[in-house]
This record gives C-alpha cells, sequence and structure tokens, in this order.
C-alpha cells in the first residue's frame, strides 16, 4: 500500500464498508462477494472497487442492468469526492455513496461505454478452463480483435436497457420499474376499470372490456376484485378468475387487465402499463423427449428491451424447440422463461396476450385483401364489445405502420413475398404484443427481400419492441443487436454481439462455422462457449441462479380466454370462409361443373332404361334382375363420394399454421370445425342434389316412395346427398391427419376405390363374414342401401339364393330410415375424431 493513500467508505442503505487500496472489492448478489446487495436489478457479480494505483475506479463486469452515475450508464469510473452511484436502475436502484474519497483524484468523469471491457483480473480465473482445440482445425480466438470490439452502441442498442438479473425473489410485477400512475382510493369507493368513458379507471386497450372488473372493499377492510364479465378475462398473480367472479387480494398480489396491471400499496392504486419495452431472459431451458434424449441442453440467453435477436444454428440444433419453449407453445421441462421477470410458464394464460409470434407459413387467407383479411382476424382477436369502427381504426394504424396502406385493397396472394410477411407481422400486431418472435420470415425470399423484412424488424424493435427471430440467413446479421449462436445437440455455442460472433469460431464466413459444427459435431461447444470471456460478458449472470424444474398450472388455469362467444366465432368464421370461397373464382366453377359432369356420367348407361323392376318371366315366374338401377346407383353413389371428399380433403391441411395461431389466441375448436361442417355441408348436400337430379330425372322411377311419398326424386337424392356428406366428414379426417396437402390424394382416390366395392352392386355383401360386417363403416354402404329400399332391391337385383335378401334393401319404410340413421351417425363419428386429431395441431400447453 502507497503511503498515504487514504482508505475509501462506502455507504448504502444504512451500512458502511471501510476499503482498503491493497485489494479489490466485489459487489453484487454472490453471497460470497465483499459487498452483497440482495437486489433482483443487481447481477450475481456486479461490478469491483479498487485502487489502480492513481485514485479508487470502479468497474462494472458488464452487468445485465448497468451501473449508473449522474443517470448515465457507466463502464468504469474514476471515483471522488461526493460520488454517488446507483446499481441495476439508474433512479431507483442501490445507491452507494462515498463519504470519505482518495486524496488527488480528479472530478469524476463518465467515460465512454464500452462493451468488451476485460473481466477483472481477481475473479477471471474463476471460469471454467478453455476446452482443449480439437485437432486438425483451427483454434478459435478467445477474444476478439481490438478491430471488432464497438466502442458505440450497435443499432438499436442501449447501454441503459434491462434484462432480468435473477435473484427468486424478484419483484413480481415489473422488475423495478415505476408505476405509470397512481389511483387514490376513498373509503368505501368501488374502483371499476374499464375501456368506457364512464368507468372510474380508463384504460385504453382494445383488449380490455368496455366494462372490465372493479375493485371495492370487503367488510373486513380487505381489498377484493371483481371480474364483470369481460371478455379477455381478469387475472390475479397471472392466474384467471372465473368469469364474473371475485377473488380477496393480499398485500402481494397483482391483477392483471389487459396490457395494465395493478398493485394496492396502502390507500393507493398502483398501475403498471406495459408499452412494450419489456425485458426477456431464459434460464437453464432443458427439453428432454421419450428416450431420455435431450433435444434442448441447458440454454440461457437474456435480451434487452427494444432489442433484435437473432437465432441460428444448422439443422439439428434444437432452433424450434426453442422457439416453442420461448413462447410457452411446449414448456421446457427444466428452466424457466422470463418476461419482465414474471415467470411466462407460470403466468401464461395472461402472458400469452403479449406475445406475438409470426410462424414460417403465412398466417391468413392469401385469396383474401389485406384489409379484409386483417378485419376478420381483429373480429376474432378483440373482445365482442369492440365496435367495427375501433377494429377498422386499429387496423388503418397498422397498415400506416408497416407502409401497407397503399396495399390493403390487393389480394394478399398478389403480393411479393416480402410484402405478404408484413402482412402476417401486421396481424400480429394488431393486439400490440410487446414480444414477437418469428420463425423463419425471410425463408424463401431473395436478399433484397430479406434485407427489407429485417430492416422492418429492426424498426419494430427500435419502435419499443423486443423481437427474436429463428432465422437461416446471415446475410444481415449485423442489423441485430444480439445473435444466439445453437450447437448441433441444442446448446448454446455463442450469445453476444453478432459483429464480434466470427472472430469468436475464429472463422471468416459463416460457411466454415457451420461446417466445423458438422465435422466436429461431437465437440463440446457449450463447455467452449462457458469458458469464453463472452460468457461471463453475456451470460455468467443468468447462468448463476440454479436451475428449476418447471410446474406448469393446472390445465383449466391454462385455457384461452375466448374474446368472442362460440357463436359470434362461429358466425365470423362462416363469414370468412364464405369470402374466401366466393374469391375464388375457378374453386366456385369446379363445385358446379364436377357433380354435372357426375351425373350426366350416368344417363350414357342404358338411357332408354328405368330403375323399375322388370316383369316376370313368363317361364320361372321370377323377376328379371335390372342391371341398370345398380349400375347407375353406383355411378352417382361414386360421383356422391369423390365430391364430397374432394371438397374437404385440403380444407384443414391448407389453414393449418393458421389455425395453430388462431387457437393460441382464444379461437373455439368447436365453432372452427363447425363452421367448416356447415359451410362445406351446406355446398356438398346442394351438389349431391344436382347429381341425383341429373341422375335420376330422365329415367322412370317408382311413383310413390317409402317415406316422402310422391316425392320419390327426392327420396332418392336425399341417400345422395348424406352421402356427400358424410363424405365430406371422411375427408376432414384425411385432412387432420396429413402432414402435407400432397398427400391428400393419394388418400381420396384410394377412399373413393374402397367405397365402389362396398356399395354392394359390385358383388353381394350380405352373407360374407367379415366384409359385410367391414362394410358397415362404409358410408357408401348405407346411402346405396337407402336408395335401393326406394327401389326395392332385393326384387330388381335379387340374390343367386332365394330367401337370402338383404335386410338393408328391404322395400320398407324403417329399412330406409335405419340406412339414413346409420349414414348420418357415420357423419358424426368423423365429426368427433376430426376434433380429436385436431388437438394434435394445437400448441402443446393447451391439449387437453
Amino acid at each position: 500500500m502507497g503511503h498515504g493513500v487514504p482508505e475509501l467508505v462506502l455507504e448504502s442503505n444504512g451500512r458502511t464498508w471501510t476499503l482498503d487500496p491493497s485489494r479489490a472489492y466485489t459487489l453484487g448478489r454472490d453471497p460470497q462477494g465483499d459487498i452483497v446487495f440482495d437486489d433482483a436489478r443487481v447481477s450475481w457479480r456486479h461490478a469491483t472497487v479498487s485502487f489502480d494505483g492513481r485514485g479508487w475506479v470502479i468497474e462494472d463486469h458488464s452487468s445485465t442492468n448497468g451501473t449508473y452515475a449522474q443517470g448515465q450508464r457507466v463502464q468504469r469510473l474514476e471515483l471522488g469526492p461526493g460520488t454517488a452511484l446507483h446499481l441495476g436502475n439508474a433512479t431507483d436502484g442501490p445507491r452507494l455513496n462515498l463519504t470519505a474519497a482518495a486524496a488527488a483524484v480528479p472530478a469524476p468523469q463518465v467515460q465512454q461505454p464500452y462493451a468488451a471491457q476485460g473481466a477483472n483480473p481477481g475473479w477471471a480465473q474463476q471460469a471454467p478452463p478453455q476446452q482443449a482445440p480439437q485437432p486438425g482445425w483451427q483454434q478459435p480466438h478467445q477474444a476478439p480483435p481490438a478491430s471488432h470490439i464497438p466502442q458505440q452502441p450497435g443499432p438499436g442498442e442501449q447501454f441503459a436497457q434491462k434484462v432480468p438479473g435473477g435473484a427468486a425473489g424478484a419483484p413480481p410485477v415489473h422488475g423495478d420499474r415505476s408505476p405509470t400512475t397512481f389511483h387514490q382510493f376513498s373509503l368505501g369507493r368501488v374502483m371499476r376499470i374499464g375501456r368506457a368513458l364512464e368507468n372510474d379507471l380508463v384504460v385504453s386497450d382494445l383488449q380490455v372490456s368496455r366494462n372490465h372488473a372493479e375493485f371495492h372493499a370487503t367488510p373486513d377492510g380487505r381489498m377484493e376484485i371483481r371480474d364483470l364479465g369481460s371478455h379477455n378475462g381478469t387475472y390475479v398473480n397471472g392466474q384467471p378468475i372465473p368469469k364474473g367472479g371475485t377473488q380477496v387480494l393480499g398485500p402481494t398480489d397483482v391483477v392483471g387487465v389487459g396490457h395494465s396491471t395493478f398493485r394496492i400499496v396502502g390507500d393507493r392504486l398502483e398501475e403498471f402499463v406495459d408499452t412494450g419495452e419489456v425485458s426477456f431472459s431464459a434460464r437453464h431451458l432443458t427439453v428432454t423427449v421419450d428416450g431420455g434424449k435431450q433435444i434442448l441442453k441447458d440454454v440461457s440467453f437474456g435480451v434487452p428491451e427494444k432489442s433484435l435477436v437473432a437465432v441460428i444454428g444448422p439443422s439439428g440444433s434444437g432452433k424450434s424447440t426453442l422457439l416453442k419453449a420461448l413462447t410457452g407453445y411446449r414448456p421446457a421441462d427444466q428452466g424457466e422463461v422470463l418476461y419482465d421477470n414474471r415467470n411466462l410458464y407460470k403466468q401464461f394464460a395472461e402472458l400469452r396476450q403479449r406475445i406475438g409470434l409470426v410462424p414460417q407459413d403465412d398466417i391468413l387467407h392469401k385469396e383474401l385483401t389485406v384489409k379484409k383479411a386483417l378485419k376478420y382476424a381483429a373480429k376474432l382477436r378483440f373482445p365482442a364489445d369492440t365496435t367495427g369502427a375501433e377494429r377498422s381504426a386499429r387496423i388503418d394504424e397498422v397498415l400506416r405502420e408497416l407502409k401497407l396502406d397503399i396495399h390493403k385493397d390487393k389480394k394478399v396472394t398478389s403480393l411479393s413475398g416480402g410484402q405478404r410477411k408484413r402482412v402476417s407481422v401486421a396481424l400480429e400486431l394488431l393486439t400490440k404484443p410487446s414480444l414477437i418472435f418469428l420463425d423463419e420470415p425471410t425463408s424463401g425470399l431473395d436478399p433484397g427481400m430479406d434485407r427489407d423484412v429485417m430492416q422492418l424488424l429492426r424498426g419494430l424493435a427500435d419502435d419499443g419492441r423486443t423481437v427474436l427471430v429463428v432465422t437461416h440467413s446471415v446475410a444481415e446479421l449485423a442489423l441485430c443487436d444480439k445473435l444466439l449462436v445453437m450447437a448441433p445437440g441444442g446448446a448454446v455455442a455463442y450469445f453476444g454481439p453478432p459483429e464480434e460472433a466470427l472472430n469468436f469460431f475464429g472463422y471468416d464466413t459463416w460457411a466454415d462455422v457451420f461446417s466445423a459444427f458438422e465435422n466436429y459435431r461431437d465437440y463440446d461447444w457449450a463447455g467452449r462457449w462457458k469458458g469464453s470471456q463472452h460468457y461471463q460478458m453475456y451470460a455468467a449472470d443468468l447462468d448463476a441462479v440454479a436451475p428449476q424444474a418447471v410446474q406448469v398450472p393446472p390445465m383449466q388455469a391454462m385455457k384461452p380466454p375466448k374474446p368472442q362467444g362460440w357463436l359470434s366465432q362461429f358466425l365470423t368464421l362462416v363469414r370468412r370462409y364464405v369470402s374466401v370461397i366466393a374469391s375464388d373464382k375457378g374453386f366456385l366453377g369446379l363445385m358446379v361443373i364436377l357433380p354435372a359432369v357426375l351425373g350426366a356420367v350416368s344417363l350414357l348407361i342404358d338411357s332408354d332404361k328405368g330403375l323399375l323392376p322388370n316383369p316376370a318371366n313368363p317361364n320361372t315366374g321370377r323377376i328379371i334382375p335390372n342391371g341398370t338401377a345398380t349400375t347407375v346407383l353406383l355411378i352417382l353413389a361414386v360421383g356422391a363420394c369423390f365430391a364430397g371428399a374432394a371438397n374437404s380433403v385440403r380444407e384443414l391441411i391448407k389453414e393449418r399454421v393458421i389455425y395453430e395461431r388462431e387457437r393460441a389466441t382464444g379461437l373455439s375448436r368447436s365453432a372452427y370445425l363447425m363452421s367448416k361442417v356447415f359451410v362445406l355441408g351446406m355446398i356438398t348436400v346442394l351438389q349431391g342434389l344436382l347429381v341425383g337430379v341429373i341422375g335420376f330425372s330422365s329415367r322412370e322411377i317408382p311413383e310413390k316412395g317409402l317415406v316422402l311419398g310422391g316425392a320419390t326424386m327426392l327420396e332418392l337424392s336425399v341417400p345422395i346427398m348424406a352421402l356427400g356428406f358424410t363424405s365430406m366428414m371422411f375427408g376432414l379426417i384425411i385432412s387432420s391427419l396429413v402432414k402435407t396437402a400432397e398427400k391428400t390424394m393419394p388418400l381420396l382416390v384410394m377412399f373413393a376405390i374402397i367405397q365402389v366395392v362396398f356399395t354392394g352392386c359390385l358383388f353381394t355383401l350380405h352373407g360374407s363374414i367379415g366384409v359385410n360386417e367391414f362394410s358397415y363403416l362404409m358410408p357408401s354402404r348405407w346411402a346405396v342401401a337407402a336408395a335401393g329400399a326406394t327401389l326395392d332391391f332385393n326384387r330388381i337385383s335379387p340374390p343367386e339364393t332365394a330367401g337370402d335378401t338383404d335386410p338393408l334393401w328391404d322395400h320398407t319404410a324403417g329399412a330406409w330410415g335405419l340406412d339414413m340413421a346409420a349414414l348420418l351417425a357415420l357423419g358424426v363419428v368423423c365429426g368427433f375424431f376430426v376434433a380429436r386429431f385436431l388437438r394434435r395441431h394445437e400448441p402443446e400447453v393447451m391439449r387437453k
């Protein structure tokens, strides 16, 4: 210790430390540190205070939330008389006062921040040792050269941004944020919250109902929150309270309404409004599949607010699994995801409304115009009490923000790939999410459109959102604030500024890096990362917290709120589906031409013969079989089967991505399925009627039917119509099972051929043990049987063995009713299975 060097006295929150110039002192949450702060905003190893030979200095170790002097974030600062510092937040973070200072130290000066300050020698040696280099390839650099150290913040980067730092006792609302506003309570007064102006507390948020909830005092002096039948729900600590229900509030409880959260402190109500500037972090995310194989291994990283983060990596690196874990669609088996210091998994029911997800495939109907596609999306996502004017105003606002207003009247299919991706982003922005995830948004785009999309995402982040994009494109990574590189096997290989990544790996191009991943798949990339200086700078704080097992709330707490009632959703979906069909002129024409052609083909079969039983043979007294009747009915049945199944076989697979996203935002599965059944059913029934009218109108048929009396034409057509409907339901089963639309056509052909075999027109089914019972599963068997009962097939086409008639063909009203009931029952059973199969295409966290 040099002669005359004075000791330094630090004071914070009533505690005092006297520092000896002969050693350095670490500040942080680490209980083993020298000066310990129990505050979640302070990093594990936050900073070091030491004497550098000239004077006392404090060095920030790239802490998550920063060190501040005079309101400005600092990396290194010479300490002088009267210096005051804040840790973790510039205004209300833990304060350090210097009550005694070193002599001959100049006045405090805030140094220019710099990102690549080396770790303090006092604790850098505690880092894990570097992994031995893999033989045969270049030893990667452990620190970037000086030319790659950013001296100024990168694009959109703010050094004052916050990432959740971490202790288990983190504040439950918005970390260290100050309340947006305060509201004073009066004794006995009720405070109503809602969107309407007559409320005591007006929340200008379309996610909030006009009269949403109210606070009021209980007789024993406590406060409670009462939901007023809100559409998007009222939440306490992230869990929904029953619609119209009441819950007593404790001193630490947080109430969520739309984008706002409320906390009662004494006699006042603190309001926190989520305006989009939120931090986001993942800690120790691990996903294990059947067999114990880990496809995501201990992934931790933190994302500052208002930042753009790219995730890249080779195939098999777990990018898709990571995206599902981060969005809560498939929670990790271990670890936690923090949305502004709030556990996403535990509060998923509420926080899901703050998250936008743009899948790789477009989440909109390409046949609609941009404005109409957004109109239907807004109708489904906003509460039922929003007006058309309110929804239209929000749509126009988003279109202007994304520069799509000049394209609003164009069909989506006529837009370029980049513009279509903008429309998908616009759809997600309708509900003002603070956190936006995108999966391969530039896939299939040329380099120019790639740049346009990435610049769009850069702008979204700069405007106050946190954006995370999974991509294969490395051309525009410089636009991002942070880069996460995943290694084969699902581990982190790098997290930090994109401009330092290639130097970290020791290669000149990303092609070389990905080749190294492929050639050295057994290399310990995660160990190398955790032994690096970059890890200490950008991820060590998050890893300091022990991993936790995921405790997902019960399913009733995970059910998405339904902004619209079932009937409202159903009507909206029907109108949208009709609009989609009406805009496709080719499909409309095919709907008419296909049944007309199929009906007309039947006219080629002995056009001069009727469908009545032939007169008896005078020599034997037996009826002469009328092969025309069975052949005509076979043709009409096959036509109805093919037309019905063809209508629906692609409907669910082509909308699978749209359904997945809308289901996560509150769409009713049954309303979606019933809208398909209703619209396609109407189309198919009309087609069946057309097939029947054409097929039967020019032939002689019985004058009187079994059930409908003189309306024999209708009685013969009803089974054909019902067959088309049930075949349409079988088509929906195929569409819900296949993984790609290309696989539907072979299955459609197979379905039609099987129906031909089991009509009973080609060979006798009754009496064939096993075959006959199996035929009961075929809709064509029951439809032909119902029409055959009306035509008296047991006389028209009698069996070879006398008395061995088919009971399904009995010429009685009971047989006709049984056949029709069985045919419709098959359709209902198909609907049940379709609903079950649809579950597989929903976010895993929502499956019941």
